[in-house]
């Protein structure tokens, strides 16, 4: 008797974050065929909502593959997500009873630094909303930072907003120096003073995020104030990096939304040792699949 024919297995990358979950979908081959945006998969902001996100970015991936054949049953997931750093939620999601062929979990950083390298080791650090550094030589791997808005995160987007927001209530109170920040904020946001406290309390760090853009621009055209807030930044970033250069990495790459401007401000040795990213994430998460299916990275 004939045995059913084995389907086709395909993997995916996903890379879930705090705000959006990343998934692309590659052939035996680890070729992309497709990719998908969906929403927050940090399971440290709702497991069961990280579980659908993951769920609906595959979904998209496969339809925007034209893999309409093709079911989640066939997959084999790679999958870092933010906030599976913390030992408990990492089991919660190994646990997860998921739809898929397997299904390999690692933090978000490590498979942003597969990616980055296109090798299982390297260093990265991440200036985006939040800010870390990453790096694994040897199979021993090292976390630096990452600690959240509220207890660290220097040089990230929110560290940098909040900073102008300090600032510039100084400057209306006249306890600090005056700065295009104040009028610059007051656009983007539309309130100045009290109202500007009133508007930003209690909001998510990627609101104080969003200001971070008018802090590097404001720094860039020499606003004393501006320039002293991306300064403090780089020198934080700058000390990171060469936390991670004495495991010594074969490569070190910046990553996330500020970099690309943020890499002019780091010390002169550092920026000649950044190398650029040979890959995204999502990519770094099938590569991830691939490894721990056995077809190495």
């Amino acid at each position: 008797m004939v045995g059913a024919p084995v389907k086709e297995r395909y993997y995916l990358g996903v890379d879930g974050g705090g705000s959006k979950c990343r998934a692309s979908v590659a052939d035996a081959q680890g070729r992309v065929l497709g990719s998908a945006l969906a929403g927050p998969a940090n399971p440290f902001h709702g497991v069961e909502e990280a579980r659908q996100s993951i769920e609906s970015a595959a979904r998209g991936a496969l339809e925007e593959a034209g893999l309409h054949s093709v079911s989640l049953g066939q997959l084999v997931v790679g999958a870092g997500l933010a906030g599976v750093n913390l030992p408990g939620l990492y089991q919660v999601m190994r646990e997860w009873p998921h739809p898929f062929a397997a299904f390999y979990l690692a933090t978000d950083l490590r498979i942003a630094c597969i990616g980055a390298h296109q090798s299982d080791e390297g260093a990265i650090i991440v200036t985006g909303t939040g800010s870390c550094g990453y790096v694994r030589v040897g199979g021993e791997e090292r976390l630096i930072g990452g600690y959240g808005f509220s207890f660290g995160d220097q040089g990230s987007g929110a560290w940098m907003g909040l900073e102008a927001v300090k600032a510039v209530l100084l400057a209306a109170d006249e306890l600090g120096p005056e700065t295009r920040l104040t009028g610059d904020i007051a656009d983007q946001l539309g309130v100045r003073g009290l109202a500007l406290v009133e508007r930003l309390s209690g909001k998510p760090s990627s609101d104080y995020a969003s200001l971070a853009p008018l802090v590097l621009t404001a720094a860039e055209a020499g606003d004393a104030v501006a320039t002293s807030i991306v300064g403090q930044g780089a020198e934080y970033i700058s000390a990171m990096a060469h936390r991670l250069l004495s495991h010594k990495p074969p490569r070190l790459s910046i990553i996330g939304g500020l970099a690309e401007r943020l890499q002019p401000w780091l010390e002169a040795d550092v920026a000649a040792r950044l190398s650029a990213p040979l890959g995204t994430p999502d990519v770094g998460a099938i590569m991830y699949a691939r490894q721990e299916e056995g077809f190495g990275s």
